[in-house]
């Protein structure tokens, strides 16, 4: 039988470094994630007898659940709706922004990183109040609109309701858009920037038009930080009402009106709760499968 070493026990106590590492994680996510994900279903299960008082009772009441669909599918749908657009269009504007910025700023490169996250200097609550400024009957943009006379064409497309753009679709999703454009630039810099700038001039050298290096070789590299940018506008984007409360109408809430009124309004907890799982559940589901088709064994 081989003597255990001092060597042996200090290769053991190595292994379960690591374990131990992961205990101040593993106690942070299980105390302010799992803890309250279990509350949070506990509660979507439950029935309030009395609306006036906070008290519920745990009834395993499924028919929670329905209402989401049943009374509130409207919003939850004009949720994904406004975010899938306002990512997309955090995408075509972030993704030339960032390419810009790897490439060909140069010096000013962390000049205009710091203008991208001057942003998030202010309040994000602040920053939709500007863009009711900005908005408005009497704002910039719509004296820009009608100084070149193209209200009238805005308002056929449906991007104008009879001469204004505040309280409008197209307010909520710009809203969106521009609050979320950085958390979408941002990871795009970041898988951009790793590109080696050998392989582009390599594909010049070798007479490639820009078009194809960007389809071969720029896009394929970067698409990591797309889909963590993606991620990271359309799940926020999706929850966001600050956005619809301030810039939209009653006919474009979405469902974080619904969970707001629920919960601060009609006190109608359960309800509340459960339309959030259902959001949850579905906003997971939605992830797995966009991660199961773009791939994300590029991520790290």
């Amino acid at each position: 039988m081989a003597a255990d070493t001092g060597a042996d026990r200090s290769l053991r106590g190595g292994k379960r470094i690591p374990y131990v590492l992961l205990i101040p994680g593993m106690l942070f996510t299980f105390v302010f994630f799992i803890v309250p994900l279990i509350t949070l279903l506990k509660i979507s299960l439950s029935t309030k007898p009395d609306r006036l008082l906070p008290e519920y009772e745990f009834t395993w009441e499924w028919d929670n659940f329905s209402t989401a669909f049943t009374d509130f599918g409207s919003q939850l749908v004009r949720s994904f709706v406004y975010a899938g657009i306002a990512t997309v269009f955090c995408m075509l504007i972030a993704y030339p922004v960032a390419y810009f910025i790897a490439f060909k700023a140069g010096k000013y490169r962390n000049i205009l990183l710091g203008l991208v996250m001057v942003p998030f200097f202010t309040s994000f609550l602040l920053r939709t109040i500007a863009w009711q400024s900005l908005l408005n009957d009497n704002g910039p943009v719509l004296g820009v609109i009608q100084a070149l006379s193209i209200d009238g064409f805005l308002d056929q497309v449906g991007l104008l309701d009879n001469g204004r753009l505040l309280n409008t679709q197209v307010a909520v999703i710009g809203g969106l858009t521009y609050n979320f454009l950085p958390f979408m630039l941002l990871p795009i810099y970041v898988s951009l920037e790793k590109i080696d700038i050998r392989l582009v001039d390599a594909a010049a050298d070798l007479y490639s038009p820009f078009g194809r290096t960007l389809r071969k070789i720029i896009l394929p590299l970067s698409l990591p930080g797309v889909f963590a940018g993606t991620l990271l506008t359309f799940i926020p984007a999706t929850g966001d009402f600050i956005n619809a409360e301030l810039l939209g109408n009653p006919n474009t809430s979405v469902i974080g009106n619904v969970v707001q009124t629920q919960f601060l309004e009609r006190n109608d907890y359960p309800t509340a709760a459960a339309i959030s799982f259902v959001l949850m559940a579905i906003i997971v589901a939605l992830v797995l499968l966009y991660a199961r088709f773009l791939g994300t064994e590029d991520l790290a």
